[in-house]
């Protein structure tokens, strides 16, 4: 009589059937241990280093005509954004002090909180005076614009939702991914903010955190002057100790809040950090949970780039206390589903 027994293969996505017959193990250990050998081989080399540090590089993930058609989009779009109607918004990572009188609530009011289903802009503390003018050009005044450009840009939504990304996605064993924020980082020359140490599952609290993948593409070339991402590596293991959330019991200017108790600066030293200097057009690939920063732009060079997250809602719970939540115009849309 012969028992067909299916077993998981360690991290290997994929099952090694054996076959059993008369109590004895047909299938010899050498065939599985050369199936797992070929199931290794067989992931691109990025999976692997994902894998190890949490994050991996795929250069020339686009091609430069990908990177001139988005650089095109965003000018198109920033040429239509009257700045009077933004500027008032301050963009400040949620633990930055701020120098600024418009206090870092302020970009987290109804327009942040709302920004869900939409494109809107967040400004340079240095890029705004007092009254909300601009001190430069507003093309070199926004600090970011999200959070459904992917969405609701056709340019973005073609990267976002095309095959290559797909098939990332299915190379990273994500059975159910879908799009939860996209957003256009501008970093500019000489105005160009850090942003500091953090995990993204801090923003987008996920359980398990794996289930989270950020993508960052870069659409100019980042190097240590113009702000390139910086990563502590193999951190991916650490869970986050906070999380930025709606705030349960809201008043005016304090729609959100840390939950939690805020890492500090001084326990992640310079040194422990490895930068990741990338051409334009690469691909860097994120996990939840692995800690990273980028430092300010002090060149004259910009650092413009284009990073969105999905989560793969396969045996996967997204918080509902989340800042950000699935509206009827942006309802989390399924990667696998959409056609571009």
């Amino acid at each position: 009589m012969l028992t067909v027994i299916t077993r998981r293969c360690g991290t290997i996505t994929g099952y090694i059937t054996a076959i059993w017959g008369a109590g004895k193990l047909v299938a010899s250990q050498l065939v599985v241990r050369r199936t797992l050998i070929v199931a290794k081989m067989s992931q691109p080399d990025y999976v692997q280093e994902f894998n190890k540090n949490g994050y991996a590089v795929i250069p020339n993930f686009l091609s430069p005509q990908e990177v001139v058609a988005l650089k095109s989009a965003m000018a198109r779009i920033i040429d239509e954004m009257d700045p009077k109607d933004h500027s008032r918004h301050i963009f400040h990572h949620p633990d930055q002090e701020s120098t600024h009188s418009q206090t870092k609530s302020d970009s987290f009011d109804d327009y942040f909180l709302n920004s869900g289903d939409k494109v809107r802009f967040y400004f340079e503390p240095k890029a705004v005076r007092e009254d909300g003018s601009l001190t430069v050009p507003k093309d070199r005044a926004i600090s970011r614009a999200g959070y459904a450009i992917g969405w609701l840009e056709p340019a973005f939504k073609k990267v976002t939702f095309s095959e290559k990304i797909k098939d990332i996605c299915r190379m990273m064993g994500l059975v159910d991914p879908r799009l939860v924020q996209s957003v256009y980082l501008f970093k500019n020359p000489l105005l160009g903010q850090k942003v500091t140490t953090h995990q993204d599952s801090t923003f987008q609290n996920v359980d398990p955190p794996e289930k989270l993948l950020g993508f960052w593409i870069a659409l100019d070339d980042a190097a240590v002057e113009n702000g390139c991402l910086h990563f502590m590596p193999g951190t991916q293991h650490v869970p986050p100790t906070c999380h930025f959330i709606r705030n349960p019991n809201p008043t005016p200017g304090k729609l959100t809040m840390m939950r939690g108790a805020e890492p500090d600066e001084k326990e992640f030293p310079l040194e422990r950090f490895k930068p990741a200097p990338v051409s334009k057009g690469s691909l860097v690939l994120i996990h939840g949970n692995v800690i990273h920063k980028s430092e300010d732009n002090t060149s004259d060079k910009p650092r413009n780039a284009y990073t969105f997250h999905v989560v793969d809602f396969n045996n996967a719970r997204y918080s509902p206390e989340n800042w950000l939540q699935p509206t009827e115009a942006m309802p989390f849309p399924k990667l696998y589903e959409v056609q571009v």
